[in-house]
C-alpha cells in the first residue's frame, strides 16, 4: 500500500500566519517619502503600476511556503502489512435431528425453531475468528462433514445457510459426530484444535458411543465444548392436522450427563442454552476461551521529497533578488 505523509505536520501551522505576517510588513511600511524632485519617477510610473511590479513579493510568498512543506518533511513510501496468526482450528458439530424444529426459542417476539436460533448465533461466532481456520460437521442419524476446515469465512456460512432440518435424518448421532470432527482436526499442526458440538438430544443412533468418541477426541488433543439447547421438560411443535396447523408439546430428552461427561474427559466445558441470548453467551465465552494469537507487523519503505520542495523555494528566492536588482530594481 502507498502512502504520502509529513514527518512533522506540526510545522505546516506555520502556513496560516505567513498571511498575517505579509499583513502586518504592510502596515509597518511609510505610507510616503520625501523627494526633491519626482520627474525621475514619473518614468517608472508606467511599470511599477502593473502586477509584474508585485512579482518580488509573490516569489517571497512562495518561498516561505516551499520552505514550511520542506520542513514538515513530506515523504512518500510503501507499507506492507504481514500477520503473523497462530489460529484455531475449529469444527462446529451442527444437529440437525428432527427435535431441532422446536419452536421455544424466540426472534423478535415470534418462534422459531431452534436451528434458525442456533445457525444465526453461529454467523456472530464466526464473525470473531478473523485468522482460524472452521469446519462444520452435520449430525442426525448419520454424521457428515457439511463444510471442510477453511479461512474462507464466506464459503463457511454458505454451508450454515444451507444446513436443514432432517438433512442427516430425525434421530442422533452424538458419538459419529463427534468422531467425524476428530477426524477432521487430528492431522493439522496447529497449536489448538477444537470441536464444539451442539445438540438437544440423547444418543440413540450410530455405531460409536459418545464417551468412548470423547476417548479418542482427548487421545488426539482435540476439546470438545459440549452445548445443550432447548427448554426444561416439554417443548412446542408446529403440526399440520384436521384442523390445520397447531401446537403440540413434546418430552426433550437431553442426555446433559453424557454431554457433561464428553467436555470433562477433554478438558473442555459443558454448557446450557435455553434462550437465544443465553446460546450468544455461551459461543462468547468459547470465543474468549479459545482466543487465537494474532501478531501484527508493518514494514514501510519511503522516500524524503523535502529537495522537491526546497530547490523551488532557492529558486523563488534567487529570481526574486534577480528581479529587485535588475528590471523591478527600486529608486532608493
Amino acid at each position: 500500500m502507498s502512502f504520502f505523509q509529513f514527518q512533522d505536520p506540526l510545522v505546516l501551522l506555520l502556513l496560516p500566519i505567513l498571511p498575517l505576517l505579509i499583513y502586518l510588513k504592510r502596515r509597518m511600511t511609510p505610507g510616503a517619502i520625501h523627494y526633491s524632485s519626482i520627474q525621475p519617477l514619473k518614468t517608472a510610473q508606467a511599470s511599477g503600476a502593473s502586477w509584474f511590479a508585485r512579482l518580488p513579493q509573490i516569489l517571497r510568498v512562495l518561498a516561505l511556503v516551499f520552505l514550511v512543506l520542506a520542513l514538515a518533511r513530506p515523504q512518500e513510501g510503501r507499507k506492507r502489512t504481514e500477520i503473523l496468526s497462530t489460529g484455531v482450528d475449529i469444527v462446529l458439530a451442527l444437529d440437525a435431528s428432527g427435535s431441532m424444529r422446536a419452536l421455544d426459542f424466540f426472534k423478535d417476539e415470534n418462534r422459531v425453531s431452534r436451528l434458525e436460533v442456533v445457525k444465526d448465533v453461529v454467523r456472530d461466532f464466526v464473525s470473531q475468528r478473523g485468522s482460524d481456520r472452521l469446519g462444520m460437521v452435520a449430525f442426525g442419524s448419520e454424521a457428515f462433514t457439511q463444510c471442510p476446515l477453511t479461512l474462507d469465512h464466506d464459503i463457511f456460512l454458505s454451508f450454515l445457510d444451507k444446513l436443514k432440518i432432517g438433512m442427516a435424518g430425525d434421530q442422533t448421532a452424538i458419538g459419529s459426530a463427534i468422531g467425524i470432527a476428530v477426524k477432521r482436526l487430528k492431522d493439522l499442526k496447529s497449536k489448538s484444535k477444537v470441536a464444539i458440538l451442539l445438540t438437544d438430544g440423547r444418543n440413540n443412533a450410530g455405531n460409536i458411543s459418545p464417551l468412548k468418541a470423547a476417548e479418542i477426541a482427548k487421545s488426539l488433543g482435540v476439546k470438545v465444548y459440549t452445548i445443550g439447547v432447548g427448554t426444561q421438560g416439554k417443548a412446542p411443535f408446529l403440526i399440520d392436522s384436521v384442523f390445520g396447523k397447531r401446537y403440540v408439546y413434546q418430552n426433550v430428552d437431553l442426555d446433559e450427563d453424557t454431554l457433561k461427561a464428553i467436555a470433562e474427559t477433554t478438558g473442555a466445558k459443558y454448557f446450557r442454552a435455553t434462550d437465544r441470548e443465553t446460546l450468544k453467551d455461551i459461543y462468547g465465552q468459547i470465543d474468549r476461551l479459545e482466543k487465537s494469537e494474532v501478531k501484527v507487523k508493518d514494514h514501510s519503505q519511503y522516500t524524503e521529497l523535502f529537495p522537491w520542495f526546497v530547490y523551488p523555494c532557492l529558486g523563488f528566492v534567487f529570481l526574486e533578488i534577480l528581479l529587485t536588482n535588475t528590471r523591478l530594481r527600486r529608486f532608493p
